[in-house]
């Protein structure tokens, strides 16, 4: 594997480990979860320079179903994170307390926490569309898997993805998303194994959710041009 492919999925791993710490925000503590932001934004935007012919082909070539997917979704993403940024400022405590600017915290709150669970499931779902690639280097390092192998991926992928359903409900995700609710609730009796194990879930429905999406737009390329060649 090439060095800068190496360097991609270090980058990608740290940001998506810094992602779930993140989520755990009164769990760790304001001032880990400020310093810990700032570190996310810095590998998101070492994310950026790694795949900047990306960026530098985006007005490039045809667009198909599925690129285009790829774009609005990458697009959204790169919305939620410049929308956390710019709320982090307005309502940091600790990391941002030198810049002179004063008020617009409750706005911030607000923003950030919209931001955050947003970013979270787009995030995640993004990660899927690229989920194809992620298992075509893991059978270069580890070979093609048996058929009991892939079955039994497949039966996790469901299972993982209807537990994430119900965490979805259970950590009241919707009212976060929407603004129901001015506040994100945390329950500090409660071990912090179960919180990561209800968000990895979650990131899991999003993974499965985005994963069988790039198969659909794929199949319905694949179907498309099989139609064109019997024209």
């Amino acid at each position: 594997m090439k060095p800068k492919m190496i360097g991609k999925i270090t980058v990608d791993i740290g940001m998506t480990l810094l992602l779930m710490l993140l989520m755990a925000f009164e769990l760790i503590g304001r001032t880990a979860h400020e310093w810990i932001g700032v570190g996310m934004f810095a590998l998101f935007i070492v994310h950026h320079i790694l795949n900047r012919k990306w960026t530098e082909n985006l007005f490039h070539g045809r667009y198909t179903p599925y690129r285009i997917l790829q774009t609005v979704s990458a697009g959204l993403v790169f919305l939620a994170m410049m929308g956390l940024m710019v709320s982090a400022v307005l309502s940091s405590r600790e990391v941002f307390t030198f810049l002179p600017i004063r008020g617009g915290r409750s706005l911030g709150r607000m923003l950030h926490m919209i931001c955050s669970y947003w970013g979270f499931l787009l995030f995640s779902f993004h990660l899927g569309l690229h989920w194809n690639m992620i298992m075509g280097m893991a059978r270069q390092l580890r070979g093609k898997p048996s058929k009991l192998r892939v079955r039994l991926s497949r039966v996790a992928g469901v299972l993982m993805a209807a537990y994430g359903v119900y965490a979805l409900i259970h950590r009241d995700i919707p009212d976060y998303l929407f603004l129901q609710t001015p506040f994100v609730f945390f329950n500090f009796d409660e071990p912090i194994i179960f919180f990561y194990g209800d968000y990895i879930a979650i990131m899991g429905l999003m993974i499965w959710i985005g994963y069988y999406f790039s198969k659909l737009f794929m199949w319905l390329i694949k179907r498309r041009w099989d139609r064109s060649n019997h024209i």
